[in-house]
């Protein structure tokens, strides 16, 4: 583990090396931006990964979401348990880390391109001209 959130404590610990650094913190702001989304658009990124998943989508944007998804069984997104709602948020910090840390390549990016580009699209179309609820 690099770093961890304490939302409840809006405090966020950090033990990683200087060039992962950028990627860990902004993954980890984002932990703070997810629990002040909203439902609405929460359930909406939630539709982007179910539209993935049918797709078939292979891969993630970091370690922390891409294992979360391979121990995803059928039907945890239409039961919305607990494994697959812990797997959207780790997807949706792990996304924000790769769309705004300024980190072009890493090994853990391997989603393929067409499925980042709807990603970056939801993330411009949901935080479009908004505040970031931290």
């Amino acid at each position: 583990m690099h770093a961890g959130s304490f939302l409840r404590e809006r405090r966020i610990a950090v033990n990683c090396t200087r060039a992962e650094f950028p990627r860990i913190l902004v993954h980890e702001l984002f932990h703070f931006v997810w629990l002040r989304l909203g439902n609405p658009r929460r359930l909406s990124y939630e539709a982007l990964l179910q539209n993935e998943t049918a797709a078939g989508a292979r891969g993630e944007l970091g370690w922390s979401a891409e294992w979360r998804k391979q121990a995803l069984q059928a039907g945890d997104a239409v039961r919305r348990g607990r494994r697959w709602r812990e797997y959207c948020c780790e997807s949706f910090c792990d996304t924000a880390a790769w769309l705004y840390s300024a980190v072009t390549s890493h090994p853990e990016f391997t989603l393929a391109g067409r499925f980042r580009d709807g990603r970056r699209a939801w993330f411009q179309k949901a935080l479009a001209n908004r505040e970031l609820p931290v």
